[in-house]
């Protein structure tokens, strides 16, 4: 196993001379990637760090942003990317609990100035900071298992957690995806369309610097601008999730592009409808679908399902697929049995992928890693051949359009609005983003009128708008309760759900 350097020193010493990054006008060199990246290392050693300081980014996708993933944990430091769809609050919480040193961002670094001792705006700052500065090596007093990245789930609640990855998981995530994806060449061009904050962003950077491929990044998704990339680059390989493959299908369908240098198409984050699957392989019929499964926790991936635009019509189509070698995949039961073929239980992962743990937080980290092995929260089933299929969730968690939503934490933000007695977030099924966040409300009784968009603005202004409910009903009959008074969540999905075979869409 080795560390961030690996992929950025051989890339330096096989293909100097070749393209590594296009973001617009912008094209950097592998020769030149290398040396951004060691004075990166220069720049912030001169900002007074420490070795292990967290070193935050909030910016669209750019080449810059992948030179800063790539080289503040190469250069001894914590990467924290954080998520450019969070409210304020939501980033707040983030930072102050990283304790990060510095933040680098292309928004005004006024709005984060008192939290952070040293915030550069990007590009210009950034820019001079890299020109000023001296190379320095990289890897110095790095190790397999140095913290690389604190990765933030979740929001302002007790469900935001700083998911800590060293060298060694995102190492292993690297060499899992190089050896059972849809193997990554030299001469590969990958489009980066998905957010760099993301793993489904992050996941295809170190194998393609590894390999020497090149890639070009969408600053920020437009589906009429990838598929006009894939023409115009010659781009042979994307991952996005699903949301983002079904808009490419139908800008494809609307507006025939020569598409044919894509021989695959990843996805992952969130289930695909099979109507999505179907049209994403008429429209680029050169293209490998794959699915990913897996979670920021595994760095994240656990499955691959290759070749699943010929399994659409047959039940292993539904499946995740099948463990990545290195990577032990089971099922167990509440008390840690294993579960027999077909018999659904949650889902437990083990292998150099999965985290150290929860930034500061031992008994969260407790509770989903039980010796090495990773409690999913998923619950599901595996076939005679060990592919994996999802049933539902055990975790309170919606995902929708790819981004994990934790019900209790928006059921927190309606709780603080005064007419809100009672509330129930939970998922439904959608057909663009998989699940939709929906909240049943009983208002006080001197509050009986409050109307569902007067909550929803509330929430719009709390937390980020893919948490943000959908629709709310107003009941004004107490919820369903357990005897021992726990809201019964399932009693209030289960209208939404029925006729499906599984409870995640």
């Amino acid at each position: 196993m080795q560390t961030f350097l690996a992929p950025l020193a051989r890339a330096r010493q096989v293909a100097p001379d070749r393209e590594a990054l296009t973001c617009g006008t912008d094209r950097l060199t592998y020769a030149e990637l290398w040396t951004r990246c060691r004075r990166l290392a220069g720049a912030l050693d001169g900002l007074a760090l420490a070795p292990g300081d967290r070193v935050a980014i909030l910016a669209a996708n750019c080449h810059r942003y992948v030179e800063v993933y790539a080289g503040v944990p190469s250069a001894g430091y914590v990467v924290v990317p954080l998520n450019t769809r969070h409210a304020e609050p939501e980033l707040r919480y983030a930072l102050a609990d990283a304790g990060a040193k510095v933040l680098i961002t292309d928004r005004d670094p006024a709005a984060f100035a008192d939290l952070v001792p040293r915030v550069v705006a990007m590009p210009d700052e950034y820019e001079r900071l890299l020109a000023d500065a001296k190379e320095r090596d990289l890897g110095l007093g790095v190790a397999e298992d140095t913290l690389a990245g604190l990765f933030y789930t979740g929001g302002t609640t007790g469900a935001s957690k700083g998911v800590m990855l060293t060298h060694r998981n995102i190492i292993a995530n690297a060499l899992h995806w190089m050896g059972f994806g849809p193997q990554t060449r030299s001469d590969d061009v990958y489009l980066v369309i998905a957010p760099l904050f993301h793993a489904a962003g992050q996941n295809g950077v170190l194998p393609t610097i590894w390999t020497g491929g090149r890639q070009v990044v969408l600053p920020t998704f437009h589906p009429g601008q990838a598929v006009d990339l894939i023409e115009q680059e010659g781009v042979t390989i994307a991952l996005g999730v699903p949301t983002m493959l079904a808009a490419m299908a139908e800008e494809q369908r609307a507006r025939p592009r020569r598409t044919g240098t894509l021989r695959a198409l990843v996805h992952g984050g969130s289930p695909i409808a099979t109507a999505v699957l179907r049209r994403t392989a008429e429209a680029f019929p050169t293209a490998e679908l794959v699915e990913v499964y897996g979670a920021t926790e595994l760095a994240p991936l656990a499955t691959v399902l290759r070749h699943e635009q010929a399994l659409i019509e047959v039940d292993r189509g539904r499946a995740c697929g099948q463990a990545v070698p290195g990577v032990d995949l089971h099922v167990f039961d509440s008390e840690g049995n294993e579960r027999a073929t077909g018999e659904v239980g949650e889902v437990v992962v083990r292998g150099p992928n999965v985290m150290a743990g929860y930034w500061n937080k031992a008994e969260q980290t407790a509770s989903v890693l039980r010796d090495g092995a990773y409690w999913t929260g998923d619950l599901g089933y595996l076939d005679d051949e060990g592919y994996l299929f999802l049933v539902d969730r055990s975790k309170d968690m919606i995902v929708t359009g790819a981004e994990n939503v934790y019900s209790t934490e928006v059921e927190e933000v309606l709780y603080k609005h005064p007419a809100v007695l009672e509330a129930a977030v939970f998922g439904v099924p959608d057909e663009r983003w998989g699940e939709a966040v929906h909240a049943v409300v009983v208002p006080r009784p001197e509050a009986s009128d409050v109307d569902p968009q007067t909550l929803i603005t509330f929430c719009r202004e709390r937390i980020a708008g893919y948490k943000v409910p959908k629709a709310i009903d107003i009941q004004h009959e107490p919820l369903p309760k357990s005897g021992p008074g726990k809201v019964l969540k399932r009693t209030l999905r289960a209208p939404f759900w029925e006729g499906r075979e599984t409870s995640v869409n």
